[in-house]
């Protein structure tokens, strides 16, 4: 079980990590082997899955450049046994939540992303 506490402080460094815009950052929170599914990623790929850490950097290099005012603030978060869940709202003040499931090295290896808009 992931405890409160963890989820708390891993959403709270995914989120400063993505509100500097610093891709090494960001990618500190994933696992060479992660699976993203986003709505996003379907428009501005062209497929809402991405495999591999390379292919996420560059799917959110993409993101960042595409959102250049790009901004989460945390709503709530939620933690299960392998997997937290991060609601929050973006720049545009819609909610958007992540399902991250987390390994054994507390890297995000599958994530699937909801938004309300």
């Amino acid at each position: 079980m992931i405890s409160k506490e963890i989820a708390i402080r891993f959403a709270n460094e995914w989120v400063e990590s993505w509100n500097s815009h610093d891709i090494e950052n960001i990618m500190k929170h994933y696992a060479d082997d992660v699976t993203l599914v986003s709505p996003i990623a379907g428009k501005l790929l062209g497929n809402p899955e991405v495999k591999g850490k390379d292919a996420v950097k560059d799917y959110f290099i993409k993101g960042l450049q595409a959102y250049p005012d790009l901004k989460f603030t945390i709503l709530d978060v939620l933690h299960g046994e392998q997997s937290i869940v991060i609601f929050y709202f973006n720049q545009n003040g819609n909610k958007a939540g992540e399902f991250m499931e987390i390994d054994s090295n507390g890297k995000v290896y599958r994530m699937y992303a909801h938004y309300s808009e």
